[in-house]
């Protein structure tokens, strides 16, 4: 786990719709999609709208290179965008980093990512039999920019009446004193849990066939890699809109 804290948004949002986007899992074109979905939803809604995507952006899928590209560049006209980090983007920057070795770091999908920067999973092993000039090689081949995006990466936006984050939180914790890892990485500690949560959790991160919708907690992670179901909630005025491709 990367060691440095993840930025914590606060926002107040008013009156503003927020369209929060599941797992995307290197899939550019369900992004796009569900973009092209959420302008159109959007387009009798005056004033700024903000599209928070809830992490996981690589590994799985065949495009994660340009889902990366396409969340650095501007959103639609009239939104704003807040990308938090996943779990992925955490190994990512722990493999880059020296925290998990190459196999560790493959058994998360990561092989679809390094094909979609243009390099061979199969071949380099063979063109690099050391493990250290493997991962040299591999680190340097990575953009510059795509790395120091995914280290500026919030973990959380907390609002008034809604918690976005990628997996969920610590029930038996305060908001203010959760740990980063549990906001990536928790399960199981999360999702059958008893304990009332604080207010509206909106995540991903548990791959689900349907969106889970319960009282106080909203799993939009639709599985989109393998899918091609990529999930997006409308939060505006109390009310919650579920739409997909």
């Amino acid at each position: 786990m990367a060691s440095n804290a993840r930025t914590r948004l606060e926002i107040e949002t008013g009156h503003m719709p927020i369209y929060a986007i599941g797992d995307i899992h290197g899939r550019l074109d369900l992004l796009k999609q569900v973009e092209e979905a959420i302008v159109a939803d959007a387009s009798g809604i005056s004033g700024r709208k903000l599209i928070i995507t809830l992490g996981d952006y690589i590994d799985r899928g065949p495009s994660s290179a340009q889902v990366i590209s396409h969340l650095m560049a501007p959103p639609p006209e009239d939104f704003d965008r807040i990308s938090l980090t996943g779990n992925h983007e955490i190994m990512m920057l722990d493999y880059i980093d020296g925290r998990l070795s190459f196999d560790g770091w493959m058994q998360a999908g990561a092989d679809a990512l390094l094909r979609s920067y243009g390099l061979d999973t199969a071949q380099l092993p063979l063109v690099f039999p050391s493990r250290s000039k493997l991962d040299a090689f591999i680190r340097q081949s990575l953009p510059k920019s795509h790395i120091d995006f995914m280290r500026s990466l919030p973990i959380m936006v907390d609002t008034p009446n809604t918690l976005f984050v990628h997996a969920g939180i610590d029930p038996l914790r305060s908001i203010a004193n959760q740990d980063d890892e549990d906001l990536v990485f928790i399960r199981h500690r999360f999702i059958e849990s008893q304990v009332p949560l604080p207010k509206l959790i909106v995540h991903g991160h548990t791959p689900v066939e349907q969106p889970d919708v319960q009282p106080t907690r909203l799993n939009l992670d639709t599985g989109a890699f393998r899918s091609n179901r990529l999930t997006v909630a409308r939060l505006w005025q109390g009310q919650v809109h579920l739409f997909s491709t």
